[in-house]
């Protein structure tokens, strides 16, 4: 009797299986990320230049990445390690459709909000405003983006009122200073892959550094389903 009937007749439950399950769905994802930022990256990649001056457009083009990165965050999360049981695709639409209002509220704002410090900062010497300044702006922008990836986990992974999502965005990013510092990293990855090549090779790796923020926010998904859902 071999060992897969003496684990109880499941197909695709070793390390390998595993390890094929999870390469799959992210491959399938990626696929899905591509297809659904693509109305956005297309512009951004072909017609517009690396200059500050882009900036609202650039928010514009980055408007159905929020609502992606969402539906991979969910699908990865419920990612079963069973080649007998995949759906990677079914579960992407699911946390698309499910999270796509929710995920836009929170989207929208934080990308206005940087596209304003991102302006300011480009327009120092006409305002007048002392050089030192830039320092506090980029720590602003630092928080806000730090507090959105927050929320974007949670609003991906649970249901709760936007304003709730706000500030248990904020709450976590100095209670799971782990995660915090883990995001920030993520963030320099993200930043030097853009600097040293281009978003496309970004975009390419969307469903691997999905991955990586998935895993480490587990400590603050732990913690938001150990005390604050039922």
């Amino acid at each position: 009797m071999n060992d897969t009937v003496r684990v109880g007749g499941r197909f695709g439950t070793g390390p390998l299986s595993r390890a094929m399950a999870l390469v799959y769905s992210l491959l399938v994802v990626e696929l899905l990320l591509v297809l659904t930022t693509l109305p956005g990256l297309l512009p951004l990649l072909l017609l517009l230049d690396r200059d500050a001056s882009n900036l609202p457009l650039v928010a514009l083009c980055l408007l159905p990445v929020g609502p992606a990165v969402s539906a991979a965050l969910y699908a990865l999360r419920h990612h079963r390690p069973d080649l007998a049981d995949l759906r990677p695709a079914a579960l992407f639409w699911r946390g698309y459709r499910a999270n796509v209002r929710g995920v836009l509220a929170i989207w929208l704002p934080w990308l206005l909000w940087l596209t304003v410090v991102g302006l300011n900062l480009n327009n120092f010497g006409a305002a007048g405003v002392p050089g030192w300044w830039r320092v506090p702006l980029l720590l602003v922008a630092l928080g806000v983006t730090l507090w959105g990836i927050n929320a974007l986990v949670i609003t991906s992974l649970f249901t709760f009122r936007i304003r709730d999502v706000a500030r248990l965005a904020l709450h976590f990013l100095g209670h799971a200073p782990g995660v915090t510092l883990g995001n920030a990293c993520l963030l320099v990855v993200a930043a030097g892959i853009v600097w040293l090549s281009s978003e496309a090779v970004l975009g390419l790796l969307g469903s691997v550094l999905t991955l990586a923020l998935l895993r480490n926010s587990r400590p603050l998904v732990g913690k938001v389903e150990e005390e604050f859902t039922a």
